[in-house]
Protein backbone atom coordinates (compact mmCIF):
# COMPACT_ATOMS: atom_id res chain seq x y z
CA UNK A 1 0.00 0.00 0.00
CA UNK A 2 1.23 3.60 -0.57
CA UNK A 3 -0.75 4.93 1.71
CA UNK A 4 -2.01 3.66 4.62
CA UNK A 5 -4.21 4.71 7.98
CA UNK A 6 -4.48 2.70 10.69
CA UNK A 7 -7.20 3.85 13.72
CA UNK A 8 -6.72 7.62 13.05
CA UNK A 9 -8.40 10.23 14.69
CA UNK A 10 -8.22 13.81 14.49
CA UNK A 11 -9.35 16.24 17.45
CA UNK A 12 -9.65 20.07 17.99
CA UNK A 13 -9.94 22.23 21.08
CA UNK A 14 -10.07 20.77 24.48
CA UNK A 15 -12.68 19.94 27.30
CA UNK A 16 -15.93 21.28 26.51
CA UNK A 17 -14.84 22.83 23.20
CA UNK A 18 -12.85 19.76 22.29
CA UNK A 19 -14.45 18.23 18.86
CA UNK A 20 -13.34 15.13 17.15
CA UNK A 21 -13.49 16.56 13.36
CA UNK A 22 -12.16 12.71 11.99
CA UNK A 23 -13.45 9.80 13.95
CA UNK A 24 -11.47 6.72 14.42
CA UNK A 25 -10.38 5.81 10.74
CA UNK A 26 -8.96 2.76 8.77
CA UNK A 27 -8.14 3.51 5.12
CA UNK A 28 -5.55 2.20 2.31
CA UNK A 29 -4.90 2.93 -1.32
CA UNK A 30 -2.55 1.25 -3.95
CA UNK A 31 -0.71 2.97 -6.46
CA UNK A 32 -2.50 3.11 -9.96
CA UNK A 33 -6.22 3.84 -7.76
CA UNK A 34 -8.64 6.69 -7.70
CA UNK A 35 -10.53 7.34 -4.67
CA UNK A 36 -13.16 9.83 -4.41
CA UNK A 37 -14.51 10.97 -0.79
CA UNK A 38 -17.89 12.51 -0.96
CA UNK A 39 -20.20 14.01 1.57
CA UNK A 40 -21.64 17.47 3.24
CA UNK A 41 -19.74 20.33 4.21
CA UNK A 42 -18.05 20.03 8.02
CA UNK A 43 -18.15 16.16 7.65
CA UNK A 44 -14.50 15.99 7.80
CA UNK A 45 -13.50 15.28 4.28
CA UNK A 46 -11.13 18.48 4.46
CA UNK A 47 -9.70 16.76 7.57
CA UNK A 48 -9.23 13.88 6.22
CA UNK A 49 -7.09 15.45 3.18
CA UNK A 50 -4.92 17.39 5.16
CA UNK A 51 -3.83 14.66 7.89
CA UNK A 52 -3.63 12.03 5.20
CA UNK A 53 -1.53 14.96 3.45
CA UNK A 54 1.05 15.19 6.43
CA UNK A 55 -0.20 19.06 6.94
CA UNK A 56 -1.60 18.48 10.34
CA UNK A 57 -0.55 15.55 13.28
CA UNK A 58 -3.43 13.05 14.10
CA UNK A 59 -4.38 13.03 17.80
CA UNK A 60 -4.43 9.27 17.98
CA UNK A 61 -3.28 6.17 15.09
CA UNK A 62 -0.53 5.90 12.10
CA UNK A 63 0.19 6.81 9.26
CA UNK A 64 2.38 4.88 6.68
CA UNK A 65 3.35 6.55 3.10
CA UNK A 66 5.37 3.53 1.11
CA UNK A 67 5.53 1.21 4.40
CA UNK A 68 7.25 4.25 6.70
CA UNK A 69 5.71 5.59 9.85
CA UNK A 70 5.14 8.91 9.23
CA UNK A 71 2.53 10.38 11.55
CA UNK A 72 4.68 11.06 14.24
CA UNK A 73 8.07 12.56 12.46
CA UNK A 74 9.10 15.74 12.96
CA UNK A 75 7.83 18.69 10.99
CA UNK A 76 11.25 19.15 9.41
CA UNK A 77 10.91 15.22 8.56
CA UNK A 78 7.43 15.43 7.71
CA UNK A 79 7.83 18.42 5.18
CA UNK A 80 10.64 16.56 3.50
CA UNK A 81 7.92 13.35 2.73
CA UNK A 82 4.96 15.63 1.60
CA UNK A 83 7.64 17.53 -0.65
CA UNK A 84 8.74 14.01 -1.83
CA UNK A 85 5.87 12.06 -1.80
CA UNK A 86 2.24 14.19 -2.28
CA UNK A 87 1.24 16.40 -4.34
CA UNK A 88 -1.57 18.77 -4.31
CA UNK A 89 -4.32 20.11 -6.30
CA UNK A 90 -6.45 22.41 -4.52
CA UNK A 91 -9.67 24.33 -5.22
CA UNK A 92 -7.94 27.60 -6.09
CA UNK A 93 -5.25 25.95 -8.32
CA UNK A 94 -2.49 26.86 -5.72
CA UNK A 95 -0.72 29.20 -8.59
CA UNK A 96 1.52 31.90 -7.94
CA UNK A 97 0.20 35.30 -8.92
CA UNK A 98 2.98 36.78 -10.03
CA UNK A 99 4.99 33.65 -11.59
CA UNK A 100 4.62 32.81 -15.18
CA UNK A 101 3.61 29.44 -15.92
CA UNK A 102 7.11 28.08 -16.72
CA UNK A 103 8.37 29.91 -13.86
CA UNK A 104 6.07 27.95 -11.15
CA UNK A 105 7.91 24.63 -12.15
CA UNK A 106 11.44 26.43 -12.00
CA UNK A 107 10.51 27.29 -8.51
CA UNK A 108 9.72 23.46 -7.66
CA UNK A 109 12.82 23.01 -9.10
CA UNK A 110 14.74 24.50 -6.66
CA UNK A 111 13.16 22.77 -3.95
CA UNK A 112 12.83 19.24 -5.45
CA UNK A 113 15.39 17.51 -7.69
CA UNK A 114 13.29 14.49 -8.48
CA UNK A 115 11.23 16.24 -10.94
CA UNK A 116 10.02 15.23 -14.28
CA UNK A 117 12.94 15.59 -17.21
CA UNK A 118 13.17 18.10 -19.80
CA UNK A 119 11.39 15.74 -22.33
CA UNK A 120 8.94 14.56 -19.78
CA UNK A 121 7.71 17.85 -18.80
CA UNK A 122 7.48 18.76 -22.28
CA UNK A 123 5.48 15.70 -23.62
CA UNK A 124 3.15 16.64 -20.73
CA UNK A 125 2.31 20.54 -21.73
CA UNK A 126 1.67 18.84 -25.09
CA UNK A 127 -0.62 16.55 -23.93
CA UNK A 128 -2.69 19.05 -21.25
CA UNK A 129 -2.74 21.25 -24.08
CA UNK A 130 -0.44 23.70 -22.28
CA UNK A 131 2.58 24.45 -24.64
CA UNK A 132 1.28 27.76 -25.56
CA UNK A 133 0.75 28.96 -22.26
CA UNK A 134 4.20 29.15 -20.42
CA UNK A 135 4.73 32.61 -20.64
CA UNK A 136 1.51 33.68 -19.45
CA UNK A 137 0.37 35.22 -15.94
CA UNK A 138 -1.90 32.50 -13.68
CA UNK A 139 -4.71 35.31 -13.90
CA UNK A 140 -4.31 35.21 -17.87
CA UNK A 141 -5.41 31.89 -17.81
CA UNK A 142 -8.95 30.37 -18.34
CA UNK A 143 -10.35 28.52 -14.99
CA UNK A 144 -9.46 25.28 -16.81
CA UNK A 145 -5.83 26.01 -17.94
CA UNK A 146 -5.33 27.33 -14.27
CA UNK A 147 -6.27 23.58 -13.01
CA UNK A 148 -4.58 21.73 -15.81
CA UNK A 149 -1.40 23.91 -14.61
CA UNK A 150 -2.07 22.78 -11.06
CA UNK A 151 -2.62 19.26 -12.07
CA UNK A 152 0.76 19.08 -13.85
CA UNK A 153 2.48 20.83 -10.97
CA UNK A 154 1.34 18.18 -8.36
CA UNK A 155 2.66 15.74 -10.88
CA UNK A 156 5.61 17.30 -11.54
CA UNK A 157 7.69 16.03 -8.56
CA UNK A 158 7.06 12.37 -9.16
CA UNK A 159 4.96 12.02 -5.81
CA UNK A 160 3.34 8.71 -4.97
CA UNK A 161 0.30 10.21 -4.07
CA UNK A 162 -1.84 12.70 -5.91
CA UNK A 163 -4.07 14.80 -2.90
CA UNK A 164 -7.34 16.80 -4.99
CA UNK A 165 -9.55 19.24 -2.65
CA UNK A 166 -12.78 20.03 -4.47
CA UNK A 167 -10.18 20.45 -8.02
CA UNK A 168 -13.85 21.01 -10.22
CA UNK A 169 -15.65 23.27 -7.86
CA UNK A 170 -15.43 26.42 -10.35
CA UNK A 171 -15.89 24.75 -13.45
CA UNK A 172 -18.59 23.99 -15.68
CA UNK A 173 -19.50 19.84 -16.47
CA UNK A 174 -18.14 19.63 -19.76
CA UNK A 175 -14.32 21.26 -17.66
CA UNK A 176 -15.18 19.55 -14.85
CA UNK A 177 -15.14 15.96 -16.54
CA UNK A 178 -12.01 17.13 -18.62
CA UNK A 179 -9.58 17.66 -15.46
CA UNK A 180 -11.01 14.88 -13.97
CA UNK A 181 -9.87 12.30 -16.29
CA UNK A 182 -6.57 14.20 -16.49
CA UNK A 183 -6.23 13.24 -12.82
CA UNK A 184 -7.18 9.97 -13.86
CA UNK A 185 -4.78 9.48 -16.73
CA UNK A 186 -1.88 10.34 -14.16
CA UNK A 187 -2.86 8.07 -11.26
CA UNK A 188 -2.97 4.78 -14.05
CA UNK A 189 -0.12 6.11 -16.69
CA UNK A 190 2.27 6.99 -14.33
CA UNK A 191 1.21 4.77 -11.36
CA UNK A 192 -0.02 7.32 -8.41
CA UNK A 193 -3.06 6.71 -5.53
CA UNK A 194 -5.05 9.44 -6.15
CA UNK A 195 -7.47 10.82 -3.53
CA UNK A 196 -10.11 12.96 -4.40
CA UNK A 197 -12.54 15.32 -2.53
CA UNK A 198 -15.57 16.49 -4.60
CA UNK A 199 -19.08 17.54 -4.77
CA UNK A 200 -19.94 16.72 -7.50
CA UNK A 201 -21.37 12.97 -8.29
CA UNK A 202 -21.46 13.27 -11.98
CA UNK A 203 -18.03 12.23 -11.46
CA UNK A 204 -18.17 9.22 -9.45
CA UNK A 205 -17.99 6.73 -12.31
CA UNK A 206 -14.65 7.52 -12.85
CA UNK A 207 -13.17 6.24 -9.62
CA UNK A 208 -11.83 3.06 -8.63
CA UNK A 209 -13.62 3.24 -5.32
CA UNK A 210 -16.25 6.36 -3.42
CA UNK A 211 -16.10 7.16 0.33
CA UNK A 212 -18.27 9.00 2.03
CA UNK A 213 -17.35 11.44 5.10
CA UNK A 214 -20.65 11.75 7.56
CA UNK A 215 -20.03 13.67 10.93
CA UNK A 216 -16.16 12.74 11.18
CA UNK A 217 -17.03 8.96 10.01
CA UNK A 218 -15.47 7.24 6.57
CA UNK A 219 -17.32 4.44 5.14
CA UNK A 220 -17.25 2.73 1.44
CA UNK A 221 -19.78 3.40 -0.99
CA UNK A 222 -18.76 1.27 -3.79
Amino acid sequence: MVLELKNVSKGFGKGQTYVEAMKTTTFSIEKGEMVAIIGPSGSGKSTFLTVAGLLQTPSEGEIRINNQQVGEMSEKKRAKIRLKEIGFILQASNLVPFLKVKDQFKLLDKVNSSHLSSEELNQELETLGLTKVMNQFPGELSGGQRQRVAILKAIYTNPSIILADEPTASLDSEKAIEVIKLIQSQAKHRNKAAIVVTHDTRLLEYFDKVYEMNDGYLEQKQ
